[in-house]
Protein backbone atom coordinates (compact mmCIF):
# COMPACT_ATOMS: atom_id res chain seq x y z
CA UNK A 1 0.00 0.00 0.00
CA UNK A 2 1.43 3.37 -1.04
CA UNK A 3 0.88 6.67 0.70
CA UNK A 4 -0.09 9.23 -1.90
CA UNK A 5 0.52 12.92 -1.56
CA UNK A 6 -2.55 15.13 -1.33
CA UNK A 7 -3.20 18.85 -1.39
CA UNK A 8 -5.72 18.53 1.41
CA UNK A 9 -4.63 18.84 5.02
CA UNK A 10 -5.05 15.51 6.72
CA UNK A 11 -3.86 13.36 9.57
CA UNK A 12 -2.54 9.85 9.18
CA UNK A 13 -3.97 7.57 11.91
CA UNK A 14 -1.81 4.89 13.46
CA UNK A 15 -3.93 2.23 11.81
CA UNK A 16 -2.72 3.48 8.44
CA UNK A 17 0.83 2.89 9.60
CA UNK A 18 -0.03 -0.68 10.52
CA UNK A 19 -1.52 -1.40 7.12
CA UNK A 20 1.69 -0.24 5.55
CA UNK A 21 3.42 -2.81 7.69
CA UNK A 22 6.01 -0.29 8.81
CA UNK A 23 6.38 -0.54 12.55
CA UNK A 24 9.34 1.81 12.38
CA UNK A 25 7.61 4.29 10.09
CA UNK A 26 7.42 7.09 12.62
CA UNK A 27 10.26 6.15 14.94
CA UNK A 28 12.53 8.47 13.03
CA UNK A 29 10.23 11.25 12.21
CA UNK A 30 11.68 12.98 15.17
CA UNK A 31 8.50 12.74 17.13
CA UNK A 32 6.45 15.89 16.55
CA UNK A 33 3.11 14.14 16.95
CA UNK A 34 0.07 14.78 19.11
CA UNK A 35 -2.63 12.43 20.35
CA UNK A 36 -2.99 9.31 18.22
CA UNK A 37 -2.13 10.90 14.91
CA UNK A 38 0.87 12.39 13.15
CA UNK A 39 1.12 15.85 11.71
CA UNK A 40 1.21 15.93 7.92
CA UNK A 41 1.89 18.65 5.44
CA UNK A 42 0.69 19.14 1.88
CA UNK A 43 3.79 17.45 0.56
CA UNK A 44 4.05 14.58 3.00
CA UNK A 45 4.98 13.74 6.60
CA UNK A 46 6.66 16.57 8.46
CA UNK A 47 9.45 15.59 10.83
CA UNK A 48 10.36 17.18 14.11
CA UNK A 49 13.36 18.76 12.46
CA UNK A 50 11.25 20.52 9.85
CA UNK A 51 12.11 18.29 6.89
CA UNK A 52 9.48 16.30 5.04
CA UNK A 53 9.35 12.59 4.24
CA UNK A 54 7.21 12.17 1.14
CA UNK A 55 6.75 8.41 0.85
CA UNK A 56 6.12 5.47 3.16
CA UNK A 57 9.25 3.73 1.92
CA UNK A 58 11.39 6.78 2.64
CA UNK A 59 9.85 7.19 6.10
CA UNK A 60 10.44 3.53 6.95
CA UNK A 61 14.03 3.74 5.76
CA UNK A 62 14.64 6.93 7.71
CA UNK A 63 13.06 5.40 10.81
CA UNK A 64 15.32 2.37 10.68
CA UNK A 65 18.37 4.57 10.19
CA UNK A 66 17.38 6.88 13.05
CA UNK A 67 17.02 4.03 15.54
CA UNK A 68 20.22 2.31 14.42
CA UNK A 69 22.08 5.60 14.74
CA UNK A 70 20.72 6.00 18.28
CA UNK A 71 21.49 2.46 19.43
CA UNK A 72 23.47 2.44 22.72
CA UNK A 73 26.71 1.14 21.24
CA UNK A 74 26.81 3.96 18.70
CA UNK A 75 26.05 6.87 21.01
CA UNK A 76 28.74 6.97 23.70
CA UNK A 77 32.51 7.18 23.94
CA UNK A 78 34.90 6.71 26.83
CA UNK A 79 36.76 9.79 27.97
CA UNK A 80 40.29 9.91 29.36
CA UNK A 81 39.14 8.70 32.77
CA UNK A 82 37.22 5.77 31.30
CA UNK A 83 33.74 7.26 31.81
CA UNK A 84 31.24 6.47 29.05
CA UNK A 85 29.98 9.86 27.83
CA UNK A 86 26.92 10.08 25.57
CA UNK A 87 27.44 11.68 22.16
CA UNK A 88 23.88 12.09 20.81
CA UNK A 89 22.86 14.74 23.32
CA UNK A 90 20.50 16.53 20.91
CA UNK A 91 18.47 13.39 20.16
CA UNK A 92 15.02 13.01 21.69
CA UNK A 93 15.94 9.41 22.52
CA UNK A 94 19.29 10.18 24.15
CA UNK A 95 19.98 7.45 26.69
CA UNK A 96 21.35 8.57 30.05
CA UNK A 97 21.70 6.16 32.97
CA UNK A 98 24.16 4.88 35.58
CA UNK A 99 26.51 3.67 32.86
CA UNK A 100 26.11 6.52 30.36
CA UNK A 101 26.97 10.04 31.49
CA UNK A 102 26.39 13.56 30.21
CA UNK A 103 29.27 16.00 30.11
CA UNK A 104 29.40 18.43 33.07
CA UNK A 105 29.32 21.28 30.55
CA UNK A 106 26.24 20.09 28.67
CA UNK A 107 23.22 22.38 28.68
CA UNK A 108 20.43 21.99 26.09
CA UNK A 109 20.33 24.89 23.65
CA UNK A 110 16.55 25.01 23.24
CA UNK A 111 15.27 25.22 26.83
CA UNK A 112 11.92 26.97 27.26
CA UNK A 113 9.29 27.21 29.99
CA UNK A 114 6.14 25.26 29.05
CA UNK A 115 2.82 27.00 29.55
CA UNK A 116 1.56 24.67 32.29
CA UNK A 117 0.80 25.14 36.00
CA UNK A 118 3.68 24.51 38.41
CA UNK A 119 3.63 23.46 42.04
CA UNK A 120 5.67 26.53 42.99
CA UNK A 121 5.80 30.19 42.04
CA UNK A 122 8.59 32.35 40.72
CA UNK A 123 11.19 31.68 38.08
CA UNK A 124 13.49 28.67 38.23
CA UNK A 125 15.61 26.65 35.79
CA UNK A 126 13.63 23.57 36.81
CA UNK A 127 10.59 25.02 35.05
CA UNK A 128 12.39 24.51 31.77
CA UNK A 129 12.27 21.73 29.20
CA UNK A 130 13.65 21.35 25.71
CA UNK A 131 11.21 22.88 23.23
CA UNK A 132 9.73 19.63 21.79
CA UNK A 133 9.19 18.23 25.28
CA UNK A 134 7.69 21.51 26.49
CA UNK A 135 5.21 21.59 23.62
CA UNK A 136 4.25 17.97 24.28
CA UNK A 137 3.83 18.66 28.01
CA UNK A 138 1.42 21.50 27.25
CA UNK A 139 -0.69 19.09 25.19
CA UNK A 140 -0.55 16.46 27.94
CA UNK A 141 -1.75 18.94 30.56
CA UNK A 142 -4.52 20.13 28.24
CA UNK A 143 -5.59 16.52 27.70
CA UNK A 144 -5.59 15.89 31.43
CA UNK A 145 -7.70 18.99 32.08
CA UNK A 146 -10.18 17.88 29.44
CA UNK A 147 -10.52 14.58 31.30
CA UNK A 148 -11.04 16.32 34.62
CA UNK A 149 -7.50 15.62 35.85
CA UNK A 150 -5.52 18.39 37.56
CA UNK A 151 -1.74 18.08 37.37
CA UNK A 152 1.14 20.38 38.16
CA UNK A 153 4.74 20.28 37.00
CA UNK A 154 7.30 20.01 39.80
CA UNK A 155 10.81 19.68 38.39
CA UNK A 156 12.23 19.70 34.87
CA UNK A 157 15.71 20.70 33.76
CA UNK A 158 18.57 20.45 36.24
CA UNK A 159 22.18 21.33 35.56
CA UNK A 160 25.08 19.01 36.33
CA UNK A 161 25.97 21.17 39.36
CA UNK A 162 22.41 21.13 40.68
CA UNK A 163 22.19 17.36 40.38
CA UNK A 164 25.53 17.01 42.17
CA UNK A 165 24.15 18.98 45.12
CA UNK A 166 20.90 16.99 45.17
CA UNK A 167 22.67 13.65 45.25
CA UNK A 168 25.09 14.80 47.93
CA UNK A 169 22.22 15.99 50.12
CA UNK A 170 20.27 12.73 49.64
CA UNK A 171 23.35 10.65 50.39
CA UNK A 172 23.90 12.59 53.62
CA UNK A 173 20.28 12.18 54.72
CA UNK A 174 19.56 8.63 53.56
CA UNK A 175 22.96 7.05 53.04
CA UNK A 176 24.65 6.58 49.67
CA UNK A 177 23.10 3.16 48.95
CA UNK A 178 19.55 4.48 49.29
CA UNK A 179 20.37 7.72 47.48
CA UNK A 180 21.73 5.72 44.56
CA UNK A 181 18.32 4.12 44.07
CA UNK A 182 16.23 7.24 44.48
CA UNK A 183 18.31 9.94 42.84
CA UNK A 184 20.88 10.17 40.08
CA UNK A 185 24.50 11.12 40.39
CA UNK A 186 25.63 14.22 38.52
CA UNK A 187 25.79 13.56 34.79
CA UNK A 188 23.52 10.53 35.08
CA UNK A 189 20.25 12.39 35.45
CA UNK A 190 17.65 12.58 32.70
CA UNK A 191 16.74 16.01 34.02
CA UNK A 192 19.99 17.36 32.59
CA UNK A 193 18.77 16.34 29.11
CA UNK A 194 15.83 18.74 29.40
CA UNK A 195 13.50 15.94 28.31
CA UNK A 196 12.16 14.84 31.72
CA UNK A 197 9.61 16.40 34.02
CA UNK A 198 8.40 15.35 37.46
CA UNK A 199 4.63 15.73 37.74
CA UNK A 200 2.35 15.57 40.78
CA UNK A 201 -1.09 16.52 42.10
CA UNK A 202 -2.88 18.07 45.05
CA UNK A 203 -3.99 14.59 46.15
CA UNK A 204 -0.42 13.96 47.38
CA UNK A 205 0.33 17.61 48.23
CA UNK A 206 2.46 17.88 45.09
CA UNK A 207 5.12 15.63 46.59
CA UNK A 208 7.09 13.07 44.59
CA UNK A 209 5.96 9.89 46.30
CA UNK A 210 5.14 6.42 45.01
CA UNK A 211 1.61 6.87 46.39
CA UNK A 212 1.02 9.23 43.46
CA UNK A 213 0.79 6.15 41.25
CA UNK A 214 -2.35 5.03 43.12
CA UNK A 215 -4.17 8.33 42.75
CA UNK A 216 -6.60 9.03 39.91
CA UNK A 217 -4.06 11.54 38.57
CA UNK A 218 -1.22 9.04 38.65
CA UNK A 219 -3.35 6.37 37.00
CA UNK A 220 -4.39 8.82 34.28
CA UNK A 221 -0.77 9.78 33.67
CA UNK A 222 0.31 6.16 33.31
CA UNK A 223 -2.56 5.39 30.94
CA UNK A 224 -2.19 8.49 28.78
CA UNK A 225 1.44 9.67 28.84
CA UNK A 226 2.38 7.80 25.67
CA UNK A 227 -0.35 9.57 23.67
CA UNK A 228 1.65 12.76 24.13
CA UNK A 229 5.13 11.29 23.63
CA UNK A 230 6.10 10.49 27.22
CA UNK A 231 6.95 7.29 29.07
CA UNK A 232 7.03 6.53 32.79
CA UNK A 233 10.79 6.19 32.72
CA UNK A 234 11.26 4.21 35.93
CA UNK A 235 8.34 1.83 35.92
CA UNK A 236 7.03 -0.43 38.64
CA UNK A 237 8.77 -3.79 38.52
CA UNK A 238 11.63 -2.40 36.41
CA UNK A 239 13.90 -1.51 39.30
CA UNK A 240 16.55 -4.12 38.46
CA UNK A 241 16.61 -2.95 34.86
CA UNK A 242 16.74 0.80 35.46
CA UNK A 243 18.68 0.82 38.73
CA UNK A 244 16.12 3.17 40.27
CA UNK A 245 13.06 2.77 42.46
CA UNK A 246 9.61 3.10 40.91
CA UNK A 247 8.84 6.74 40.07
CA UNK A 248 5.26 7.18 38.82
CA UNK A 249 5.79 10.95 38.67
CA UNK A 250 8.85 10.97 36.38
CA UNK A 251 7.90 11.26 32.72
CA UNK A 252 10.42 11.32 29.89
CA UNK A 253 9.78 12.65 26.39
CA UNK A 254 10.75 10.32 23.54
CA UNK A 255 8.06 11.10 20.94
CA UNK A 256 4.57 9.67 20.41
CA UNK A 257 5.39 6.68 18.24
CA UNK A 258 8.34 5.46 20.30
CA UNK A 259 6.49 6.14 23.56
CA UNK A 260 3.63 4.03 22.25
CA UNK A 261 5.94 1.20 21.26
CA UNK A 262 7.83 1.22 24.56
CA UNK A 263 4.57 1.21 26.50
CA UNK A 264 3.00 -1.49 24.34
CA UNK A 265 6.07 -3.72 24.66
CA UNK A 266 6.44 -3.04 28.39
CA UNK A 267 10.13 -2.27 27.94
CA UNK A 268 12.53 0.22 29.44
CA UNK A 269 14.12 2.79 27.15
CA UNK A 270 17.34 0.77 27.37
CA UNK A 271 15.65 -2.43 26.24
CA UNK A 272 13.85 -0.69 23.40
CA UNK A 273 16.98 0.93 21.95
CA UNK A 274 19.06 -2.22 22.36
CA UNK A 275 16.81 -3.92 19.78
CA UNK A 276 18.39 -1.77 17.08
CA UNK A 277 22.03 -2.65 17.73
Amino acid sequence: MKVKNTKRKSILPYIAISTIGATLLFSAVNHSYSGAASHTSKSGITTGTGSTIKTAAAAKSTGSTFLRDNAPSRTAKKNASGTLVVTNVSSTVVLVNKKRTLSPSYTPSDLVVPNVPFSFSGSSPKKQLRKPAATALEKLFAGAKKDGISLKAVSGYRSYATQKSIFARNAKLKGEAVANKTSARAGQSEHQTGLAMDVSSASVDYTLEQSFGKTKEGKWLKANAAKYGFIIRFGEGQEKLTGYSYEPWHIRYVGVWIAGEITRQGKTLEQYLEQFE
